[in-house]
This record gives structure tokens, sequence and C-alpha cells, in this order.
């Protein structure tokens, strides 16, 4: 019988790969070269690497970044743009702010739709929906025609007022697929995000049909090669949003699948937060490329209405995860005399100079190797060998212009990288009113245990948690997510004209639809559940916040005004410091959730130490420019109960962690690494 349930989280350097054996209640983690050329590819390796055959494989989710790098990189498809008559220049318009006030050389968002590919249609509803003039469907028909000759893959449709009635935008794709086929990828803004705001709404449906095709194919092909290898349940993938959807269902809304590779590690946090009962962590997860944070407040992940991807607005519910280019990968470089550190990487192909395929340049991960803290012959698991004399030379070469030897340039790498890191912590903590020194740091990806307890450091937090399987942790949260539905529906009013009975009865039937929409996800009734909140804002502001209810049924209440001002203000005061209990406020959109239990493992307990020793040897490790003796340690050693002081450097398969002096570790019952300032335990 299929007994494995497996997680694998793409990166750009390795897929990472988590299994869950149902009858021996035990994890297994591993790691394979992603293959830039073909991800699945290297998914397919990643498995076979765990499971003898696909079809012992009960349960199957990924994340995949195919999508969003292929937004990064501007490589996705070019997209004919449908926009109403008249207002057809929102796109390129986009929106006033200047987001950089102090840069001279300020551009605004370069949009992924040029000028040339935008086309007037006409035809106009009101802001009610109601239709004011009819669709010109020869005028679709044209621009479909276009589309063909001109060699445009993809169609976006986002017509003025289409989330009130959406009957335009639905005429308009069948008059596209008519000309072009079944299988032509066109996007419609009310799918994409039924919610106000023109351009945000527009902006959503392109960037869906802009990397909608890419995805498309990828998931396709890589569910083919599984079936062939035997696997029998569905593949799912990870959401934006921290939920999953099976793999059909994702090639229908590629756009909920754009962030999904980072997110599991948020979704590991929440969980790590649930078990060891820490309301407040923060979560940084460094891999090749890049240095991702994300923050779980009171055990939930911090979950937004609203993305923004290289200046373009995406409406979507996404879990807040705050990227910057620094990783294990990234490339120390001279600027005007001064140090960089990324956010160029070195990738997996060439890699570090260390890894002996062709790289010259300097990484993080050379730096590292020079200073000791990564063990040459177990990089990896021991599935790579590094070479110390070609990071030495690459990081020399380095330290030749500004005058330093390996050993301090190295520090110097390591010193610039880790300031880089806690800044983007700063950015995602403070921005929304979270002090750092409230929280765990919690330290994944294959280099965050290595870097994390300087960033603690340096940030005033008292305790780092490293979990089990930290290079792997992100595969490890996609096994514990659940599925999950986001369903919008605009609702705007004043709170003094507000219809309590009418909002709870339409909360009411789009907890219907949500709930439906769960069995087309093949789960079972019993196993459903709904959430609902409602975004408000002060009378006249531009932007809102979304306040959870109880229930659906909850606007109806006769003190529900009262309560909800109430919630909102306590939320408007956290986030800016302030609040006006009392004012005016406006109901813009109702949001509700819907949730699908497939079951998830629990983590397991980890064995109690018998003895406070355990084998370790003593090497040499730099710290502040010294060689001091330091106890390196295999992370299988170190059993619950057992503690160690620094400096010590404890390895495993997925991660190294890195312990400087004046700091010590205990294990708890989970098997997880807790760090904290010698003697303040």
């Amino acid at each position: 019988m299929a007994r494995y349930r497996v997680a694998m989280d793409i990166g750009g350097t390795f897929t990472d790969v988590v299994t869950y054996d149902d009858e021996a209640g035990a994890f297994t983690a591993s790691k394979a070269s992603t293959t830039p050329e073909d991800l699945s590819e290297g998914v397919v390796s990643g498995l076979a690497a765990v499971v003898d055959a696909p079809a012992d494989i009960s349960f199957l989710v990924h994340g995949t970044t195919q999508g969003l790098n292929a937004f990064l990189e501007r490589r996705g498809v070019p997209v004919l743009l449908l926009a109403t008559a008249g207002a057809e220049d929102s796109y390129h318009i986009a929106r006033g702010p200047r987001t950089r006030l102090y840069d001279l050389h300020y551009r605004k968002p370069e949009p992924l739709v040029p000028r040339r590919d935008t086309v007037g249609i006409g035809g106009r509803l009101a802001v009610d929906g109601t239709e004011l003039e009819p669709l010109d469907e020869q005028a679709v028909r044209d621009a479909a025609v276009a589309a063909r000759e001109r060699g445009l893959g993809a169609i976006a449709i986002a017509f003025l007022f289409s989330y009130q009635n959406p009957a335009h935008e639905l005429r308009a794709r069948e008059i596209v697929l008519e000309e072009l086929g079944e299988d032509f990828t066109v996007s419609l803004s009310h799918e994409a995000a039924k919610e106000w705001r023109e351009y945000e709404r527009t902006s959503s449906a392109v960037v869906e049909s802009y990397t909608g095709p890419i995805v498309r194919r990828y998931l396709s092909n890589l569910e083919s090669r599984l079936r062939e290898r035997g696997l029998g349940v569905p593949l799912h993938v990870m959401q934006s949003s921290g939920g999953i959807l099976t793999a059909d269902s994702a090639r229908h809304r590629p756009l909920q699948t754009l962030l999904s590779g980072p997110v599991g590690g948020a979704i590991a946090c929440a969980e790590l937060s649930r078990a060891a009962a820490r309301p407040n962590l923060i979560g940084i997860d460094m891999g090749g490329t890049s240095f991702d944070v994300s923050l779980i407040v009171d055990g939930e992940p911090d979950v937004s209405a609203e993305a923004h991807l290289e200046g373009l607005p995406m409406l979507m519910s996404v879990v807040n995860i705050h990227t910057v280019g620094a990783g294990g990968g990234s490339v120390a470089w001279v600027e005007a005399g001064g140090l960089r550190v990324g956010p160029r990487s070195a990738g997996a192909r060439p890699g570090p100079a260390c890894y002996g395929r062709g790289g010259t340049e300097p990484t993080v991960t050379d730096a590292n190797l020079v200073l000791g803290r990564i063990d040459p012959d177990g990089f990896a698991g021991g599935s790579m060998s590094l070479d110390v004399d070609l990071a030495v030379a690459a990081v020399e070469g380095l330290g030749a212009q500004f005058g330093l030897d390996a050993v301090a340039m190295a520090e110097g790498v390591c010193d610039v990288a880790n300031s880089k890191m806690a800044q983007a912590i700063r950015t995602i903590t403070v921005s929304r009113g979270v002090e750092p020194r409230d929280s765990s740091l919690v330290a994944f990806g294959g280099a965050g245990p290595m870097h994390a307890v300087f960033l603690a450091r340096e940030l005033g937090i008292a305790e780092t948690i490293v979990p089990r399987f930290p290079g792997a942790f992100s595969a490890w949260g996609m096994l514990q997510t659940r599925i999950r539905k986001d369903l919008t529906q605009p609702y705007f009013s004043l709170d003094a004209d507000l219809d309590g009975a009418g909002m709870a009865a339409v909360l009411a039937g789009i907890e219907r639809d949500a709930l439906a929409t769960l069995g087309e996800e093949g789960v079972p009734e019993q196993d459903r559940a709904v959430s609902h909140a409602v975004d408000i804002r002060y009378e006249a502001q531009e932007y809102t916040l979304t306040v959870p209810l109880t229930d659906a049924a909850e606007p109806a209440g006769a003190d529900f005004l009262d309560v909800v001002a109430r919630r909102f203000a306590d939320m408007h005061k956290s986030r800016y410091g302030h609040a006006n209990l009392g004012a005016p406020i406006e109901f813009v959109t109702l949001r509700t959730t819907a949730f699908g239990d497939l079951g998830r493992p629990e983590p397991q307990k980890w064995p109690l130490a018998q003895s406070p020793e355990f084998p370790h040897e003593v090497r040499q490790v730099i710290f502040d420019g010294e060689a001091r003796d330091t106890v390196v340690v295999r992370r299988d050693d170190l059993l619950t109960g057992h503690g160690l002081t620094g400096p010590a450097v404890v390895v495993e398969d997925t991660a190294t962690t890195v312990v400087p002096p004046g700091y010590e570790l205990t294990v708890d019952e989970l098997g997880s690494m807790i760090i904290r300032v010698e003697g303040k335990a």
C-alpha cells in the first residue's frame, strides 16, 4: 500500500525532499541538485533518492519558483491586453506615488505589456455592474486574430467594473477561444482578482497571463512524468497564501502559485509555533540564492491581500515574505571601493569557487569554508566535496583589493552579508509594528543556521531556534498545510448605512460556494472549514486593514458595529501607532477562506539522552580573527537534554549550525536546537 507522504521544495541550487513514512511514523530528508534546464528532472531525481517507486506515495506536494523566475527574469510569454475603450491606458498610467523620494534615477516599474499590445474594446458597465453599452464582439474577434498573427502567447482581459458583473469578460473569452482554440491562455481580471481598484486588478490578470503558460507546461510535464512512473495520487502545489491546490486547479489559477516556493517555510514556522508554544517567531530562510524573512504573530503566518513584485501589484492572498539577494552562493564584489555581497548569485552552475565547477568569484559559502565553518567532506550530506584551496584563492583575490588576507576578507564578506540580512529582518518587522526582540528567531535553509546567531546578536533577539531538517524545513512545512481557497466579494458601505443582516446573507452565500470548491479538491465534507473577514478603512482613506469575523452570521448581531470598530482600531494602532475609535469607517471587501484538511503528520518527539556525553571532535574554527578550539558534532548525536557551549559547529546532511563563543545550545523534546547567550537560558 502507498505509505509515504512526500514534499519537495525546488530551490535555485538544491531540490529539498522530505518524506514521512506513515507505517514507521518517521521523517527523512534529502537533497538533489536542481536542474535549471528542466526542473522536473531534479524533482524526479529527488523522489528516486527517498522512494523506491512513486506508486508508494500516498500524498505529494511541491513548491515551485517556475512562474516567479519567469516573472523576475522577464521571460514570460508576450501578452495582449484587452481593456475598456477610453480607459485602456490605466495599466500604463499605474499609480502616482514615488516610492524612492531621493532617487534621482527613479523610474516607474516597466509594465509587462507594452502600450502597442494594449487594445481598447467597446462596451461599458456602470459602477453597479449594469450594462451601459454592449460589448463590441467584433473588436474582440479582431484582437484575437491579431494576437495569432503576431505570435502572442496569451491574452489578459480587464474591463471596468467586471468585479460587479463579469458578463463582458466571460463573453470576450468565449470569442477568443473560438478563434484561437481551447488551449490558448486567457486570463480574466474578475477571476484573477475579484476586487476594486482597476489598475491592481488589471496587473493581476496580466501577471497571470504572462506566467501562466510556463506554469501550465511545467505542471503538465511533471504530472505526465510522474504518472508514467506509477504515481497514483494527485500532485499538489503550494499557493502563495500558504495553502495547497491540486495541480489541475493550479493550472487554471497559476497566479496563486507565483510565490509557492518560499511560503513553505512560513507554514513550517507556524506549526513549530504551535508545537513549541512560542506564539511570535521570525523565520529566516537562507539558501543558495536568496534570504527570505517571514513572521508568525500569535501563532499565525502574516498574510496580506496584496503583493508587489518588481513594483507591480497583484491582488491575491499571500504570506508576507521579504526577500533579498543574500544566500550561500551570493557573490562578493567591489563597487566604488566598498565591499558588496549579492544580489548576484553563482547559482548551481558554476556555483561557488569551492564547488570546483569553474566558478572563480568568491561567495558567502567560500568565505565560510575559509573560516572553517563548513566541513569540506560532508557538504550536502557528503554528496559533494568542497575544494578549500579554490575557496582560499578566490577570497584572497578579493582581499588583495583591500589589503586583507584570506581570513580577514572572509570575515568581512560574512559581516556584510549579515548586515544585509539583519536589515531585511528590520524591514518586515518594524514596518508592521513588530519589535524583533519580542520574538524568537527560527533559522532554516541550508545556510540559515550558519548565520542565525550573528543576526540575533545584531538585532537583540534572545533566542535562536534551529529545527530538525533545517535545510529542508520549507518542504517539511508543506506536509503541515491544508487545501485553501480564497473568495472575495466587493461590499461597499459606510458604517452608518450598513445592513448587517444583508452582509451576513452575502457571507453565507460565499461560504456555501467556498465549501463547494473544497469538494472539487477531493476534501471530504467533514474535513471542510471556513473563516471570514472584512476589509475596513477610515472614511476617505485609500487602503484597508483586513479584520477577522467570528463567523458568517456575526454582522447580523446587534452590537456588530461597536465590536468590529474596536477590532479595527486595535489593528490600526498596532500597525500604524494610532487609531481614531468613533470616526466613521467604511466596509470595502468581504473575504472568505475555505480550508480542507487532508491530514498531517505530528512532529516527532526526539529521543531522550541517557548520558550528558555525546560523540564529537575538536578542530580549529576562526571567530573574530582568531582560530579557536571548536566542538564539532553530528546533529543526530545530540538528543533531548544534551547541551554544549560555543564555539561549536553542528553538522547534518541538510545544513550546518554555527554557535559562536559566548553562546550555549540545548536540545528540546522536538529535537530543535535552542541557542541563547551563555548564562541567559
